[in-house]
């Protein structure tokens, strides 16, 4: 049975001067998973919340969209709310009520529904998510992934039909994250759920999809059955950037038949058709400077005189010319860690020194005057002009000061620029108070695969003009292609930390698909194109 059905869909924004939906048309089963696919701005989201219209954007929209045989337009309002559930990006922004219990019941409180029935739905669904144990926490008190998971049992209590998810773990730890899509997946296996994801971490989803849907540009590129359309995107470099690590080798070295789709399928592909004769690529000598431009010795740090410490003896270096990155689950400290080294917070024991100095020396605002610099999460918060030329002019930015070419969108509304976009011109701004260490919080949080290739070449390039960087990211495929040294951040402290390399190859779920992929087989491969290196040193297929 067909539970949506698009057909000759057009949506314009207001204001806007380009579709971000163009004549699409296609139709979802009941029980089908389908996961949609593309560039930032492609038109994903607009796409899902034109799907649910409680929340559908403003702008001309032309075309018909039909659940369950009738237009969303004329579904009774009680219909509409329960029926279609949607869970958003952003945490932060569904939750509405003080109490984890109260926000489970406050959906059913609304459509007036008994308190025998609201117990009785709120006690299984908090039973099912294993809810029970911070069932009358505040909200306040939830790591990101409890928080994620929360508004998915707060959509799930209304008992809808379809789920649709935007982006649903741009802000989840690498765990967290593939609990949650195995909790949608197990949802979609035994009840039957219609499961609509829109996802730019594809390694966990892809495998458990029924239907791929790629867009580009709002048009729909190919849709259907998920192993048939990657072997039809397979020829398309900027979709394959977005897909599993198994199914780039298997693209990237061109092979015919069937694609493996996730690290079980990747390690069978390579077991089956490779020789490891050779086990490990050649090592590089990385240079390292004697030289530290930043030190954390035992600092401690709470945000509150009465509240527990969040940064506990926190002791790591950085030493010039260095990419380090910060990772660990949401909640345990990392960004705080950020802010200490920015100076936006002080810690109340322990010492922090940038390039010899302790930090607390320096005076007047002279920590950002060719010293430090640091890109927010949100970073639409720095911008303040009409156009990206006004942006750089109000920092006096010179062009030579930044490997990128941001004169294409000189005259483009800074808040009209896709999510890469935003970063590089973030970066540039921050670039122009000439920093010697360059601090990054979550730099590819909410970019596509392809942005954060752009990304990753800017930072690598701007090390090369003698910058230090720290970044704080979820993202292990980032990091493994970026850093030289990493560190795990758990429970306010630094656990361990060591070269990229011996980093990642020590760690089970801190570890990028590819190393999971090859590991015991080869050793040390964090990247793709390592293993296609590997691979055609051993005599290839």
């Amino acid at each position: 049975m067909e539970i949506f059905k698009v057909k000759d869909l057009n949506f314009k924004y207001a204001l806007g001067t380009e579709k971000a939906v163009n004549n699409v048309s296609f139709t979802v089963s009941r029980g089908e998973f389908v996961t949609m696919c593309g560039a930032t701005g492609s038109g994903k989201s607009t796409l899902l919340k034109l799907l649910k219209r409680e929340i559908s954007p403003v702008g001309d929209k032309s075309g018909e969209i039909l659940f369950m045989g009738h237009p969303i337009e004329d579904m009774e309002n009680r219909d509409s709310a329960a029926k279609i559930g949607f869970v958003m990006q952003d945490p932060e922004q569904q939750i509405v009520t003080d109490k984890v219990w109260h926000e489970l019941a406050f959906g059913l409180e609304n459509l007036g529904l008994d308190n025998a029935v609201i117990r009785r739905r709120v006690s299984e669904m908090a039973s099912y998510f294993g809810i029970e144990s911070w069932f009358e926490k505040s909200v306040r008190e939830l790591s990101g992934g409890q928080k994620q998971l929360l508004n998915l049992a707060s959509v799930m209590v209304m008992q809808p039909e379809v789920l649709l998810l935007d982006e649903p773990t741009a802000q989840l730890d690498p765990i967290a994250a593939a609990d949650f899509i195995a909790t949608v997946a197990k949802l979609n296996r035994e009840t039957a759920l219609t499961v609509i994801i829109s996802e730019h971490r594809p390694e966990n989803v892809i495998s458990v999809s029924d239907k791929l849907m790629a867009l580009d540009h709002g048009e729909i590129l190919a849709f259907g059955d998920t192993r048939e359309t990657v072997a039809k995107l397979t020829g398309n470099a900027r979709f394959m950037e977005g897909m599993p690590a198994a199914v780039r080798l298997f693209s990237g070295l061109n092979l015919k038949g069937a694609c493996p789709l996730d690290v079980s399928e990747g390690r069978r592909f390579i077991e089956d058709n490779f020789k490891n004769d050779i086990r490990e690529l050649p090592k590089k000598l990385r240079e390292r400077s004697e030289e530290k431009v930043l030190e954390f010795k035992n600092v401690n740090f709470r945000y509150g005189k009465d509240l527990p410490d969040v940064i506990r003896n926190m002791s790591f270096e950085v030493r010039k010319g260095e990419i380090f990155c910060l990772l660990g689950g949401n909640g345990s400290g990392k960004s705080t860690t950020l802010a200490l080294a920015a100076g936006l917070k002080q810690a109340y024991a322990g010492e922090i020194r940038v390039f010899g100095k302790k930090i607390r020396e320096y005076k007047a605002g002279s920590l950002y005057r060719g010293c430090v610099a640091m890109l927010p999460q949100d970073v639409q918060a720095l911008f303040i002009g009409d156009s990206v030329k006004e942006e750089l002019q109000e920092v006096k930015f010179k062009p030579d000061m930044f490997p990128f070419d941001l004169s294409p969108f000189a005259e483009r509304h800074p808040f009209d620029l896709s999510g890469g976009e935003q970063q590089l011109l973030g970066l540039a701004k921050v670039m122009a108070a000439e920093p010697r260490l360059l601090l990054l919080d979550e730099p590819t949080k909410g970019l596509d695969a392809y942005a954060k290739k752009e990304i990753a070449g800017v930072l690598r390039k701007l090390k090369g003009l003698g910058l230090s960087i720290v970044f704080v990211t979820h993202d292990t495929e980032f990091a493994a292609a970026v850093a030289d040294r990493c560190a795990l951040v758990f429970r306010g402290e630094v656990t361990s930390e060591g070269e990229t390399r011996q980093f990642f190859s020590e760690n089970n779920f801190y570890t990028t698909a590819v190393n999971r992929m090859t590991r015991g087989f080869y050793d040390g491969i964090l990247r793709v194109r390592e293993a296609e290196e590997i691979i055609h040193l051993n005599g290839g297929h």
